[in-house]
């Protein structure tokens, strides 16, 4: 400690936070429950201690601010209020605001002189809001205000502010921070003001009206709440009204006190109090005064000045604003608390392009939408038959029986998305995708180049692909596409109890069509050296429908397996997107020396491939290394494919071997074949020699 430092001890405010939720709930109440009645209103915020630096020391409202005894959100603190919502604006601008924070001002000091607020902390955390709302234009006027209590002569710090890690040794933190887990999870919700007890090396922490017990046997305690301030340097405004309890109740007997602002850091499971500040503050009491101090806290407006703020929501009000608004509020959540780095204005605007409006392109569209994925096209041949709606979630009855045959899949799958969000820009295409090993007559050339040139535009016009196509062999010239035009590509595919899930490898070549880096010794597979859907395959893709079977001809598989599979696609593309290198992000595989460093991703682990068996319950996450002779996104097809274009593909389609004989898999079988040994028994051989 510095003896010979003082200074003033100042308070971070509050900033309110108000979500659109909650302006909405107020003119639903205006309209339908107050009327004309401005009489007093309970209602409720919270705050929290856990932001990362830079946030401000927010109190949040939302929805459930109206909510009676509506529990507050994990981890965050009550804060009681009074709503005075003004039938007028003149009534909003005339009312007497000195009287009302006087008033509420006075019931803190009561709670704090008569002790119920030693018993009950949230007393000290009280708001005053003031509204006008003009509901024709959907105006809001407001004016928050934190009561605070004034000392007759400011606090003082004897020290500098101090991170707790300066004062505890890292054993002492990791108890203390075992200790309020426990003392938190006694009670029903978060308890803002506690003690800290140390008696030599064991740390307690209990509950504030237990202060004199302590002091009276001359142990050592230490004051400490709950700080939604992230200043390095200062305490948040819940510090103000607990130093005058201390005060009034203590302040005799102490001259001066620690204070802990505690601050409680939580991501993946790694929990931190080390950045709380430690205070050392002189004590004067206040046991004898009679009258209530003086009360502050009105809030200051974006201009930084005492008075109301507007906000306008005659867009956002629209229930189609509406609905987006409450679309982005998880993922802003997630932002706010556990993911800071996220970003989602990258998920946003990324254009997916859903090739198959079946049961895997259903739950993945509604899936993107979750993830607040804003334009989507779905391109699919098919019609929505009887057996669909039951599976594929984008479809109901109605659609099998609209027109003759059902309605299209990829139009409906579209208008679908549309209804459960009109924010979407969803577009639907009918298209055949064309594919090798299903020969195209020279009467259907013309039909099939302009198929090609919509695929390859649709390709071209959209940042990541999802192939959830139902045959093999469907999936390649969009693989072939995507690998020239350095698409991400998301491909899925089920069995009966089995998926694959898996990101194309972004392939990058230079000038000369050489791959830029060498393929690295180690098992870790770079991005731009991961292998595609076809890279594992020796034979080139055919018509895998011919001579099958209905239920060889259909995707018969567990009715679970297309949601987990789905939303696995999803979720590894965002995992993709929120990489440093996107596209080109090495294959974890999460074992082992391949295990990556999760901080590389805010999510965490960004796989080539997810195998999963539903039978055992089981995944795994394997990676590997492009094929230099695959058939779909070898240097070899890519090269042919952008020199000669519809030319290059009538030749795969037509001509069986073709891939093959291109990419050198048929030259590799031959190979194969003449390295083979025969082995002949012992009388075989005997007998050709004596023939001989």
């Amino acid at each position: 400690m510095d003896e010979t430092w003082t200074g003033a001890l100042q308070f971070v405010p509050f900033n309110s936070f108000l979500d659109g939720g909650f302006w909405h709930k107020l003119a639903y109440n205006k309209l339908n429950v107050y009327a004309l009645d401005d009489t007093v209103k309970d209602i409720q915020a919270s705050y929290y201690n856990g932001d990362p630096s830079g946030m401000p020391c927010r109190m949040s409202l939302d929805h459930t601010a109206f909510t009676e005894n509506a529990k507050p959100p994990t981890r965050c603190l009550r804060a009681r209020g009074s709503l005075f919502n003004t039938n007028t604006l003149d009534g909003f601008k005339e009312i007497n605001k000195k009287s009302l924070l006087d008033k509420l001002g006075g019931e803190i000091w009561e709670a704090i002189t008569s002790g119920r607020a030693l018993e009950d902390t949230s007393l000290l955390s009280r708001f005053l809001l003031l509204t006008y709302a003009d509901l024709k234009k959907y105006h809001f006027y407001y004016w928050f205000a934190f009561p605070c209590l004034c000392p007759p002569t400011d606090y003082r710090l004897l020290n500098k502010p101090r991170k707790l890690s300066d004062v505890y040794v890292q054993a002492q933190t990791t108890q203390l921070i075992d200790k309020y887990n426990t003392f938190q999870a006694s009670f029903t919700e978060s308890v803002g003001y506690f003690i800290i007890v140390q008696d030599g090396d064991t740390m307690c922490i209990d509950k504030l009206c237990n202060t004199q017990k302590y002091l009276d046997n001359n142990t050592k305690v230490v004051f400490a709440f709950t700080d939604p301030s992230t200043m390095d340097d200062y305490p948040g405004w819940p510090l103000r009204n607990f130093l005058v309890l201390i005060s009034y109740h203590w302040g005799s007997r102490l001259d001066n006190i620690d204070v802990v602002c505690f601050r409680y850091l939580s991501r993946s499971g790694v929990h931190d109090v080390n950045h709380s500040l430690f205070l050392t503050v002189k004590m004067s009491s206040m046991a004898d005064m009679s009258a209530c101090p003086k009360c502050v806290g009105w809030e200051k407006n974006e201009r930084d000045k005492l008075g109301p703020r507007l906000v306008n929501l005659s867009s956002s009000m629209d229930p189609v604003r509406l609905s987006e608004s409450a679309v982005d509020l998880n993922l802003k959540l997630m932002r706010w608390r556990l993911l800071p780095n996220l970003d989602l204005e990258t998920v946003a605007k990324t254009k997916c392009l859903l090739l198959g409006a079946g049961t895997l392109g259903c739950n993945v569209a509604r899936c993107l939408l979750g993830w607040g994925v804003r334009n989507i096209t779905l391109v699919d041949n098919g019609r929505v038959s009887y057996s669909n709606p039951v599976r594929q979630t984008l479809f109901v009855f109605d659609d099998c029986k609209k027109t003759a045959g059902g309605c299209l899949k990829a139009l409906a799958a579209a208008e679908a998305l549309k209804k459960i969000f009109p924010g979407v820009n969803s577009e639907g295409v009918n298209l055949s995708i064309p594919m090798p090993g299903h020969t195209v007559s020279e009467s259907a050339i013309k039909q099939t180049r302009e198929d090609v040139e919509k695929l390859d535009s649709l390709i071209s016009s959209h940042d990541a692909v999802f192939l959830l196509l139902d045959t093999r062999e469907s999936r390649w010239l969009p693989t072939v596409m995507a690998a020239a035009k350095k698409k991400i590509v998301i491909c899925s595919a089920l069995g009966f109890d089995t998926f694959l899930v898996m990101r194309h490898g972004y392939q990058s070549y230079d000038e000369q069509g050489i791959s830029q880096q060498k393929a690295p010794l180690s098992k870790i597979i770079p991005g731009n050296h991961l292998g595609c859907y076809f890279c594992n395959d020796v034979v080139a893709p055919g018509d895998s429908t011919k001579d099958r079977t209905l239920d060889q001809q259909c995707t018969v598989s567990r009715p679970g397996m297309s949601f987990i599979a789905s939303a696995l696609a999803v979720e590894l593309l965002v995992s993709v997107l929120q990489h440093p290198e996107r596209g080109c992000a090495p294959g974890d595989t999460g074992t082992g020396d391949d295990f990556l460093d999760a901080d590389s991703c805010s999510l965490g682990l960004v796989p080539h491939q997810i195998r999963g068996f539903l039978s055992r319950f089981q995944q795994i996450m394997p990676a590997s290394r492009a094929f230099d002779k695959c058939t779909a996104c070898s240097k070899m097809v890519v090269d042919q494919y952008k020199s000669e274009g519809f030319n290059f593909l009538l030749k795969a389609f037509n001509e069986t071997h073709y891939l093959e004989d291109l990419t050198g898999l048929t030259q590799m079988h031959q190979e194969t074949a003449e390295a083979e040994v025969w082995d002949y028994d012992d009388e075989d051989e005997f007998s050709s020699m004596d023939s001989s």
